[in-house]
């Protein structure tokens, strides 16, 4: 019981973090950011929007590893680089960004797909090569 307590505040707190994604896309965009701000911002935006995860969410516990602690480390990360200002200036013009919808990175996802692509045949050479090869 108290490990689904748990469970959900961190999903609320993760919710309460992805609020501020689109205040981070438009703060990447801002010439005012520093260069290493703007680099932790648009990673964190791109695997964020992106439709296709690293880590699937069918795969039991770990599946929702990117959704509960990845993604909300990040967008803290990338907040905390971001001058105050300019997150309280670009807070507003997320909120009508955000209730828009959310914008698909289709490039990212083509990324995930191709590491998986490569990861499984990896795997199949290596399972080929464990008992085919003997």
């Amino acid at each position: 019981m108290e490990q689904e307590n748990i469970l959900t505040k961190l999903r609320n707190y993760a919710r309460k973090l992805k609020q501020n994604l689109f205040v981070l896309y438009l703060s990447y965009k801002d010439n005012r950011v520093s260069w290493y701000a703007k680099l932790v911002a648009i990673c964190v935006v791109a695997y964020a929007f992106s439709p296709i995860d690293l880590i699937p969410d069918f795969i039991p516990v770990i599946g929702y590893l990117d959704d509960l602690i990845i993604v909300p480390l990040g967008i803290s990360l990338a907040l905390k680089l971001i001058p105050s200002y300019i997150i309280e200036e670009n807070r507003e013009k997320a909120e009508e960004i955000r209730k828009n919808g959310k914008p698909k990175n289709w490039f990212v996802g083509v990324i995930f797909i191709l590491i998986w692509i490569l990861l499984a045949f990896w795997v199949g050479k290596l399972v080929y090569g464990i008992y085919y090869l003997k």
